[in-house]
């Protein structure tokens, strides 16, 4: 029976290989194509490539509208960031520390937002702000990213809380620590790796979030509606391409950095 099965299960791990092969061909060769192309010496994306060049990339400099939208994305994405990592991290240490079922109830609503469709978050958050006197502005996109980011944050330092020994507060608190020298003393710490991935992550979330800054976008664009609206114009598309090429880059190292420091600071918990 086994001899007989092997050749079965070696073709299956054939078609697997393939399978997958063919899923990452797919899923990364448009990305890749980007890079390539926005450094062709030619307007049109299109085979053959006329040349090399770096004009394209040197023209992002000079592109007033462009460090505007920039200067708002970052503006907005590390404000997003620090407020949706810290509801991130008092949600999680709620949930896990005093476990009730408001606690629980409140977790379970901090990551509801992966699972609704952007659009219809944007158009709830577009309805709240109105009803508040709020309207469209930077403070209204901060706002939807916090929302749209805390999933995030909550999955990632509720994974690293877990894995800190339930003997270290227990200890603590039998020597008669407040439940606030705990988390000050050795939750917080042994969290701050976790913590500071889950910046990391929410920045990105909100610094390429598009259809919720698009509802609650003022008269400031972010970048990613700054890069739809030039779509528009065909001349505009190399230089689109060299700005999506620069920030795959940013944020290709900005996540591998955020994983780093969740798999460095989840060696550091104790055994």
């Amino acid at each position: 029976m086994s001899a007989a099965a092997t050749p079965g299960t070696g073709s299956g791990r054939r078609w697997l290989g393939l399978y997958v092969l063919a899923y990452l061909v797919f899923l990364y060769l448009p990305v890749a194509l980007i890079p390539l192309f926005s450094f062709n010496d030619s307007i049109q994306a299109a085979f053959p490539l006329q040349g090399f060049t770096l004009g394209w990339y040197r023209g992002l400099a000079g592109n007033a509208a462009l460090r505007a939208a920039l200067g708002t994305s970052l503006m907005i994405g590390l404000s997003a960031a620090f407020l949706a990592t810290l509801c991130g991290l008092t949600i999680a240490y709620a949930e896990l520390s005093v476990g009730s079922r408001l606690a629980r109830l409140v977790a379970v609503l901090a990551r509801m937002p992966i699972l609704i469709p952007g659009v219809v978050v944007g158009i709830a958050l577009l309805v709240v702000v109105n009803l508040i006197g709020l309207g469209p502005s930077r403070l209204a996109i901060v706002l939807g990213h916090v929302l749209v980011a805390l999933p995030t944050t909550v999955i990632v330092i509720r994974g690293s809380l877990r894995a800190v020994p339930r003997s270290l507060p227990e200890a603590a608190r039998d020597l008669g620590a407040s439940e606030a020298a705990v988390f000050a003393r050795i939750m917080l710490p042994l969290a701050l790796p976790a913590a500071a991935s889950a910046f990391m992550l929410a920045f990105l979330t909100s610094f390429d979030e598009f259809i919720v800054a698009f509802f609650l976008a003022g008269t400031d664009p972010t970048l990613p509606l700054y890069i739809w609206s030039q779509l528009r114009f065909p001349k505009s598309l190399p230089t689109v391409m060299a700005l999506g090429t620069a920030i795959l880059a940013a944020s290709v190292l900005i996540a591998a950095t955020a994983e780093i420091l969740r798999r460095r600071g989840l060696r550091r918990l104790p055994s």
